[in-house]
């Protein structure tokens, strides 16, 4: 076999790696980009290999810099199958067609506005070309053996970080080899989602890095969240949460309406102001086998929250000033209606702005939490007076402890480890961690660069 990284180095988006040998070709991981501008850039360049040559794909989960790229590649060739988890599937359904409606929309008010470079913008892909993606789509089972292309069996075991999560295990009937790719790897001790499963065998293994060169801090995430809001209401202000659709939006309904229901906060209004994150609420609660909360706190969540579903329910939202909580997708604050709130809340001091989790360098989360003093949307600068804070005791990601945690779980002996999904400093961290605790020969590769397995 051999190898191919074709993203996913030297940053945590565009997570894209292909194995072949002399008559297959199989994709695992088919993300896009996000972040800085040269980086978004790239998925706007032709794909490193022609998508009509590949033979299957492959997901680890369903987030969009794992998965964003698969309406694109189904319309510039890709006539294969699509394998991943149920929940990822059903996850997918939800995230796909409404990133290809986010991008039509950015390119319509782009177009409006003229704050664009092109004289007509148009979208990475459509909602409909999304739609078209799922049609070859195909979903298994954790801990099943499926073969997606000849001489290749996959099979997939739970990851943790989200829904659906998994871990890829792909053997060559050829050569009995084993290689593995972790995805995303959650966290031990998260609030809703159960622990990453430890593996057993692999040959190879390549290994995320997200939180590769730090630590979460030890703060009980529950009474940060309990401060900042009781602060919050003091002052008249909103706590506005920009989350990710999936996982932590689910996981801060929770701890939002588990501290009400305790009485250590103010019973205030919560908001869930994105339709994508709505229908993946949806999916989370009907499959309780994957996280930790029971029917009742399923429940919790349901009857205590607001859902915004329409466009004039959301600016009618956007319009009102009294405190209460937020929760609008994107985590990183790159698009949805997320930025209209933040328009309005942003030069007010007596809001707060609270992310949950990793800001990809070059995304506007990443600005405001570096202390920003003013941000760009939609074309125009917009001051920042609120507060803004940044809670990674809510991260999905283990950190380097829990990957070393995970990995010494299992009854590895890996020939070779590669270290991808981070930032430079991060992956090379998680290298020398690796080394030193295992002493498995640990390297991280370079965009686009092949290796024999």
């Amino acid at each position: 076999m051999e190898l191919s990284f074709l993203g996913g180095t030297g940053t945590v988006t565009g997570s894209r790696y292909l194995l072949s040998d002399d008559r297959n070709r199989l994709l695992v991981d088919c993300g896009m980009y996000q972040g800085v501008k040269n980086l978004r850039r790239r998925n706007w360049s032709p794909f490193p290999v022609d998508p009509a040559t590949l033979d299957a794909v492959v997901l680890t989960h369903a987030h969009i810099d794992h998965s964003g790229y698969l309406p694109a590649l189904v319309k510039h060739g890709f006539r294969g199958r699509i394998h991943c988890t149920r929940a990822t599937h059903e996850l997918c359904k939800v995230l796909l067609p409404d990133a290809g409606h986010l991008q039509e929309e950015d390119a319509r008010f782009a177009a409006r506005r003229g704050f664009s470079r092109h004289k007509e913008p148009h979208p990475l892909f459509t909602e409909k070309e999304a739609l078209a993606a799922l049609e070859h789509f195909e979903s298994h089972p954790y801990h099943k053996a499926f073969e997606p292309v000849k001489g290749f069996e996959v099979n997939f075991s739970p990851a943790g970080h989200i829904l659906g999560s998994a871990c890829v295990h792909v053997r060559h009937a050829g050569h009995d080899r084993t290689i593995v790719f972790s995805g995303d790897v959650g966290r031990q001790d998260d609030m809703i989602m159960r622990p990453p499963e430890p593996l057993q065998r692999a040959d190879v293994l390549v290994c995320e890095s997200t939180y590769g060169d730090r630590l979460h801090p030890d703060d009980d995430p529950a009474q940060v969240v309990e401060e900042i809001i009781k602060r919050t209401a003091e002052r008249g202000g909103v706590v506005l949460i920009p989350a990710f659709a999936v996982g932590r939006a689910q996981m801060l309904l929770y701890l939002v309406h588990s501290l009400m229901k305790a009485g250590r906060i103010p019973r205030l209004p919560v908001y869930l102001n994105s339709p994508m994150a709505i229908r993946a609420t949806r999916i989370f609660m009907d499959h309780h086998r994957e996280h930790r909360l029971d029917p009742e706190q399923c429940r919790m969540i349901d009857d205590g929250t607001h859902y915004v579903r329409t466009v004039e329910e959301s600016i009618d939202l956007t319009g009102r000033k009294f405190p209460s909580v937020i929760i609008s997708a994107s985590g990183m604050a790159s698009g949805g209606r997320v930025l209209h709130h933040l328009k309005t809340l942003l030069p007010d001091p007596r809001n707060t702005i609270l992310f949950a989790g990793f800001q990809a360098p070059g995304t506007r989360g990443d600005a405001l939490v570096h202390g920003a003093g003013r941000v760009k949307i939609h074309g125009e600068y917009w001051p920042v007076k609120a507060d803004v804070q940044n809670l990674d005791a809510l991260s999905a990601h283990a950190d380097y402890r829990e990957l070393l945690t995970w990995l010494e779980q299992g009854s590895l002996a890996p020939e070779a480890v590669y270290v991808t999904h981070g930032e430079p400093v991060a992956s090379d961290q998680m290298r020398q961690h690796i080394e030193e605790r295992f002493g498995w020969p640990t390297r991280v590769p370079e965009l686009f660069e092949k290796v024999r397995i």
